[in-house]
């Protein structure tokens, strides 16, 4: 069994979000100024063993691997940021694959939305546009083929795990599926194992990203239905400001979203019942959500202060894929180090390692040796 945990370099600060954000800005500028907005609303969330770090430093990519290890965590995937060959935040991946270090698996997933000044890949406030135009698929997968090449990387069946968290965004999405095989294939890479994420708002079936050349599909943490309900609020917003400007009249008050709440507990518990889409469907949970850090209104709160219930949630994401391939058993959580969005295994002085702990339970039972690096011999593209 290895647990994936999705891996936010954001900690550190880049010439882009000075100017966007102000001098220094990195994320830990919005989990420091995050305040609770409700009787018994845990903000804001101050990180415990690991501080307010800097990802510059090898010493803490080091302390984070350690800490993910010994608490049972499989390996990390990092948020991977491509604009036409323009790359953001990529500094400490770049020094993790040229230094060697940790020596702890990773993959990536390339997070393909826009770049906005509202931090939910929304299309207002733009500040660096994911344009296809002039995307070159062939540039991208050279770039990739060197982290493939990495002995810690991610595979499935010797095949190098590959995510796009936004598959519906792709433009001739199968073409340019068919120019990244044929590109790793002409690296001497011949098989790519590529996953499409089930990301909030995204409305590609598992049928349709198997059809156009993905492999498997991931399940996101927190559901669709969260981003569906504020979908529809925010058509409804829109819809009054309209009318109010077609009829010249003035809103007896600001339409603005405030607060979206919702119960963890139901949440989990709807995820437990639900039908995956397909056969190879990787299950994904979290310990928490809450992006009022990044959001003064229109935030969602999903709270949980109870590990266990945590816990017996990846228990059944684990015995979900307990029956598939060695390769193929894999669950998905989110995230090791989201803090602005109240989404992280790393230990707060709040609940210290009570998540971390309860990871380690729900995977203990299916502990074993480490296998083998898989040899990735050639192979027909798409074929399982």
């Amino acid at each position: 069994m290895r647990a994936l945990c999705f891996y936010l370099p954001q900690y550190h600060p880049i010439p882009e979000n000075d100017e966007w954000w102000g001098p220094g800005f990195t994320e830990w500028t919005n989990v420091a100024q995050a305040r609770p907005r409700f009787r018994g609303h845990y903000q804001p969330h101050i990180p415990a063993d690991l501080g307010f770090y800097d990802l510059r430093l090898e010493e803490t990519r080091i302390a984070q691997a350690e800490l993910a290890k010994e608490y049972g965590v499989g390996g990390f995937c990092y948020y991977h940021y491509w604009f036409e060959g323009r790359q953001l935040l990529e500094r400490p991946f770049d020094e993790v694959l040229a230094s060697g270090k940790p020596d702890f698996p990773f993959c990536l997933c390339w997070a393909n939305g826009h770049w906005t000044r509202r931090w939910d890949g929304m299309d207002s406030e733009v500040l660096m546009r994911q344009d296809y135009t002039f995307y070159d698929a062939a540039e991208h997968m050279e770039w990739l083929v060197r982290a493939f090449r990495d002995r810690r990387y991610v595979r499935v069946g010797g095949r190098p795990l590959f995510l796009v968290y936004q598959p519906e965004a792709l433009v001739n999405r199968a073409a340019l599926i068919r120019t990244w095989r044929e590109t790793a294939a002409r690296l001497g890479e011949p098989e790519l194992f590529l996953c499409a994420v089930k990301s909030p708002g995204d409305r590609t079936t598992y049928a349709e990203a198997l059809a156009d050349g993905f492999d498997a599909m991931t399940e996101f943490a927190p559901t669709g239905r969260m981003a569906a309900v504020e979908g529809r609020l925010g058509a409804l917003r829109t819809f009054a400001r309209r009318a109010a400007r077609r009829l010249k009249v003035e809103l007896l008050a600001p339409v603005r979203a405030r607060l979206h709440v919702f119960s963890y507990r139901e949440l989990a518990e709807e995820s437990m019942r639900r039908v995956p889409e397909g056969e190879r469907v990787f299950p994904c949970v979290m310990p928490s959500w809450d992006n009022t850090a990044r959001r003064r209104t229109g935030a969602t709160i999903i709270q949980n202060d109870d590990a266990g219930l945590y816990g017996r949630w990846l228990e059944h994401a684990c015995r979900r894929v307990a029956g598939n391939p060695a390769d193929e058993r894999i669950v998905f959580i989110n995230a090791w180090n989201e803090w602005a969005e109240g989404c992280h295994l790393e230990p707060d002085l709040r609940n210290g390692r009570r998540f971390l702990e309860a990871t380690r339970d729900a995977l203990a039972p299916y502990a074993q040796a480490p296998a083998r690096r898989a040899p990735s011999a050639p192979r027909a593209a798409g074929v399982a």
